[in-house]
């Protein structure tokens, strides 16, 4: 098991700084947006051979894996601009993420918060996107990884699970596992019965985990906490792991640095 963090978490900062700052903090990987964590990139358009290479240089020289290169696109945008440029994108750091050596490049289906009306609306548009992406994917021979979220196309384990059985190709598509995503009503769900039974059907698929704790206010608004702070309850996805004979990262998001300690204790022990 691998440990470790959402860089640009950290700020943007310049390309060798950051990677020799997440070794000391204690960190053995990380997940990189490249536009969002090193100064050098403004855009995906300023990446370069010669960048990718510091990055590659400058995350194996401080024993830092990439478990998660970070493209999140637009991918069910009913406006076919947006989305044409969410595929093309993706493709891009597809063959990117090849060159770093990274597990996945990862993604969420769309930007907004959208309604159910509108999840079922870009849930078509989804899929062709993705089976675009998959297309080079498996050219590549790269993992694409999607990120459920329940305000996003890609809501639920039964739309989840379409998109597994319309690609059918377990090698190229795998799954980031974020739970905090998936947890619409923490007041009335059960959550060990909720991550037990998404576990059971896609933790085949499942390299990385996304960590992350939260409350909500009397209004319902999202506050970050302390990992075992809030209302998650993790103890299903401990016992899920603990059974795992293969590598799965875990990658802490939403990082304070008043908390770094305490919440490398939380993941450690997961």
């Amino acid at each position: 098991m691998k440990i470790g963090v959402r860089a640009h978490d950290y700020g943007k900062r310049k390309i060798e700084e950051m990677a020799a700052l997440l070794h000391d903090e204690g960190y053995g990987a990380a997940q990189i947006v490249l536009p969002k964590a090193f100064m050098e990139i403004d855009r995906y358009e300023d990446v370069t051979p010669e960048i990718l290479e510091r990055v590659r240089r400058a995350f194996e020289k401080n024993g830092l894996e990439i478990p998660v290169l970070g493209c999140y696109m637009d991918l069910g945008n009913p406006d076919g601009k947006v989305r044409e440029y969410a595929v093309k994108t993706l493709k891009q750091c597809l063959a990117w993420g090849k060159e770093l050596g990274a597990g996945v490049v990862g993604t969420e289906t769309a930007y907004p918060h959208l309604k159910e009306e509108e999840k079922k609306l870009w849930r078509p548009y989804m899929m062709d996107s993705i089976q675009r992406v998959m297309e080079t994917a498996q050219r590549l021979d790269m993992r694409l990884a999607l990120e459920p979220v329940y305000w996003h196309p890609l809501a639920d384990l039964e739309s989840t699970m379409e998109v597994i059985r319309m690609v059918g190709d377990e090698e190229h598509l795998r799954m980031i596992f974020d739970a905090s995503n998936l947890l619409e009503f923490p007041e009335s769900t059960d959550q060990d019965e909720l991550w037990t039974c998404w576990l059971e059907k896609i933790g085949d698929y499942v390299d990385v985990l996304h960590i992350k704790d939260f409350s909500l206010d009397k209004r319902r608004r999202y506050q970050p906490e302390p990992l075992g702070k809030g209302v998650m309850r993790y103890e299903a996805v401990s016992r899920w792991l603990r059974k795992q004979r293969r590598k799965i990262s875990l990658i802490r998001e939403e990082m304070s640095l008043l908390f770094v300690e305490e919440d490398l204790a939380f993941m450690r022990n997961l």
